[in-house]
């Protein structure tokens, strides 16, 4: 499998143009964690006219028929409208890019300059060409680093462009670094170009460009599997990749042979490059197996694909392996599995597409892969993104601890996440309080690291020193924290309200998700505590409610204290026990009154404020338009005798005063219950 930007094969007879965005069709088997994306870049295959290229930077395919002259087709993957332009043949097309932004072309056609035309709007479409300073060198390609930016490598160093005004059609140098060149590679989300340098291809110099600026990081030498037996050139970038993983970049060289005799199969050596310091090797992927491969990397994971076996395996590397104090030795997280078989529509007349689509030819000898998610297929014309899917992932690692572990480092992981959670709280696969306490600690982990960072943004923000310090960013809530409310939205109150889990281990679950949160120090929030209350009075276990109280297992709160007024028909100690934990909330006695109210609570409402003593001070309209409105006449009528009674005791008069603005619902009492029903006064 090769990793060079031009793209040739073989001529079939009907290699034509197809055009437009074709959507190819992935059959749904399970099992499989990797697939091709359903909508590829569709693009005219390589043959003897057309040749094709691949821009790392802008991730875009070039189609480049007889030189230009018939025309050059530019597609990439975000692009809704491809670019089309002629432009003269003026020989071979070796290389050929877009600046980032696509406003200068750049194309190589010798060893010895590079063409420039601006596809800037409203100036001249004029080429303008900048030859290499280096005497006696040959251009081995080019990369593009920013709008205006670009790098040529030759075999005799780094000349470091800018074109200053496009419309001026010049290009100033601004560095020229001397080093031997062997062959080189860029990863654009770094900006690092790595240089294979000495006659055995194996010390690798990197620079890092940024703003018109060129740093030279230090160079470092890849352990190569045996001392060479001549000096010839043995590192080929065939088995070198460079790319970024959990923010950091990575240097990636497939070795095939074990440097340790006794260990069979090929291995994936990572050297991680910082932008300070020495590069040093990190991790060692174990393949287990000999051949050809090709490397990817989706979603900070190392994707190896296996042409003879036409399998694919995965790597993360925080997940844990074994440390031999310098370096992890990492397994395959998963087993071994093709790509999702991927069907390719038939193109043509509306007539002839009734045919079946075809099957795609999966680790074709015809695949390009291209970091850090691209795969072409030159021979039938396509390009894709690599993708992993969770949900088969979730029955091939029965370690849920593990899993869990997997999950939260990927980016599309919340509703899997939760669905792994329910999955784990019902038969058949149910786990056992350990493993569940293991995934909600995991869980929390996370959560608590965002809280952490949102509270330091927060005051760092309040305190003003947000401007003195530019590089501070609002914490990113990624996918992986997963809140309390979203935790009772989809696992807990299903999972309660499913009733098929004995009580006890209902019981168990919420309150080992709540010692969870209390463990990372996060409050818990009440519907979690209202959870618990309603799922024991459910099953009678009053006994336990008392005692969670008592003990402080549920922590007070307002709307925990209303929960518990509300139980006083079912449960009459409770009414003490909410009384108990609003006085040690020490809230606002008006505050209770208005939430028990709010929930039509009535007469919680009245006994509660008999209880503190404060019924004779209470607004007779507040409480006769609660009672009115939770349409109960009986209920009516006692809480306006309870008045009339309290008017008599302090006034001597059963009657409102005019003040107290009773008026409709005195009108509203003789209605229902006549004129005869009102209090008379009594004379002592």
């Amino acid at each position: 499998w090769s990793r060079a930007a031009t793209m040739s094969c073989e001529a079939t007879p009907e290699d034509e143009a197809l055009g437009g965005e074709a959507g190819g069709e992935r059959q749904d088997e399970g099992g499989f964690y990797l697939a091709l994306c359903a909508r590829p870049v569709h693009f005219e295959k390589a043959n003897p006219v057309n040749c094709v290229f691949f821009d790392e930077a802008n991730k875009q395919v070039f189609a480049v028929r007889s030189g230009g002259a018939t025309g050059v087709v530019v597609k990439g993957l975000e692009d809704k409208n491809p670019i089309s332009f002629r432009m003269e043949d003026k020989g071979e097309v070796k290389c050929i890019k877009f600046s980032l932004g696509n406003k200068i072309l750049a194309v190589q056609r010798t060893l010895k300059n590079v063409d420039f035309l601006n596809f800037i709007p409203d100036s001249p479409q004029l080429e303008y060409t900048q030859e290499c300073k280096t005497k006696n060198a040959n251009i081995l390609g080019f990369c593009w680093t920013s709008s205006t930016e670009i790098v040529f490598i030759t075999d005799q160093g780094i000349e470091f462009y800018q074109v200053v005004l496009p419309e001026k059609r010049s290009l100033k140098l601004l560095k020229n670094q001397s080093i031997n060149v062997n062959w080189y590679m860029y990863c654009p989300e770094s900006s690092v170009i790595l240089l294979s340098t000495t006659v055995l291809g194996n010390v690798l110099q990197p620079f890092y460009f940024k703003s018109g600026t060129v740093s030279k990081l230090s160079k470092f030498e890849i352990e190569l599997p045996a001392a060479p037996k001549s000096s010839k050139l043995s590192l080929s970038e065939r088995d070198i990749a460079l790319a970024m993983i959990y923010g950091q970049l990575y240097v990636l060289y497939l070795r095939h042979h074990s440097r340790t005799s006794n260990s069979t199969g090929a291995e994936v050596v990572l050297y991680h490059l910082p932008r300070e310091g020495s590069c040093k090797k990190t991790h060692i992927l174990k393949l287990n197996r000999t051949g050809k491969f090709a490397l990817n990397v989706v979603d900070n994971l190392v994707v190896v694909h296996h042409q003879d076996t036409e399998t694919s395996v995965i790597f993360d590397i925080k997940l844990k392996g074994e440390f031999d104090g310098t370096t992890t030795i990492h397994q395959f997280v998963l087993p071994p599995r093709s790509i999702q078989p991927y069907q390719i529509p038939v193109a043509g007349p509306a007539s002839v597409t009734s045919q079946s689509p075809v099957p795609c030819k999966l680790y074709s000898s015809s695949w390009i892969v291209f970091q850090p998610d691209i795969i072409i297929s030159a021979s039938e014309g396509y390009l894709w993104n690599l993708q992993v899917k969770l949900e088969p992932v979730v029955n091939l690692v029965p370690d849920k601890g593990r899993l869990m572990d997997f999950l939260l480092q990927r980016k599309e992981c919340k509703m899997v996440i939760l669905a792994v959670c329910s999955q784990m709280l019902s038969e058949p696969g149910r786990g056992s309080l350990s493993v569940v306490a293991t995934v909600f600690d995991k869980l929390n982990h996370e959560y608590k690291k965002y809280l952490e960072a949102e509270q330091s943004y927060t005051l760092v923000v309040e305190a003003g020193q947000a401007r003195s310090n530019p590089l501070l960013k609002r914490p990113v809530r990624t996918q992986a924290v997963i809140d309390q409310s979203e935790m009772y939205t989809h696992v807990l109150s299903v999972f309660t309200e499913k009733k098929e889990a004995p009580h006890k281990f209902t019981i168990a679950v919420l309150m080992e998700y709540i010692r969870s949160l209390n463990q990372f120090q996060i409050a818990v929030q009440h519907y979690l505590y209202e959870l618990v209350i309603k799922t024991l009075v459910q099953h009678n276990l009053f006994y336990m409610l008392h005692q969670f109280l008592q003990y402080h297992v549920l922590s007070d709160s307002k709307p925990l204290a209303c929960l518990l007024l509300s139980l006083e028909s079912i449960y009459p100690p409770a009414h003490q026990l909410s009384l108990d934990m609003l006085k040690r909330l020490s809230t606002a006695n008006d505050e209770i009154v208005e939430v028990l109210l709010s929930k039509h609570q009535v007469l919680a409402a009245l006994r509660f404020i008999r209880g503190i003593g404060g019924h004779d001070s209470i607004s007779a309209r507040k409480f006769l338009d609660a009672a009115k409105q939770a349409e109960d006449d009986m209920l009516f009528y006692t809480i306006f005798r309870f008045f009339e009674q309290r008017n008599q005791r302090l006034r001597g008069n059963p009657s409102f005063t005019p003040g107290e603005h009773c008026e409709e619902h005195v009108t509203f009492f003789k209605q229902v219950f006549g004129e005869q029903a009102l209090m008379k006064p009594t004379a002592f």
